[in-house]
């Protein structure tokens, strides 16, 4: 149900929540998914300790631009503003499908 999806906010999590970040992120690097959707990652210590990219980036497996594919932070209001402005740009204009 991805398709459906307006944002999606990451808690941190096992093997689970890695493989359904990981295959949305995959989706909107790879531009499965069509449309912008904002995704954040929430909890900064946790995600800076599972996600080392810089390796990909250094032997080119992922371009340096997908490390901007998502949005990390500690804070409910930075999130909250953060989805605000990305869906206030984007999906206004270009809802996509909805149920």
């Amino acid at each position: 149900f991805t398709y459906l999806a307006k944002g999606m906010v990451v808690m941190p999590g096992g093997f689970g929540t890695l493989d359904e970040f990981m295959e949305t992120v995959t989706l909107v690097q790879t531009f499965k998914i069509k449309k912008a959707l904002p995704i954040v990652l929430f909890g900064k210590e946790f995600w800076s300790e599972v996600l080392h990219l810089e390796p990909l980036v250094k032997f080119g497996t992922i371009s340096p631009e997908d490390v901007d594919l998502f949005f990390q932070t500690d804070s409910v209001d930075e999130a909250f503003d953060y989805l605000v402005a990305e869906l206030t740009t984007n999906a206004l204009d270009d809802p996509g499908p909805s149920l």
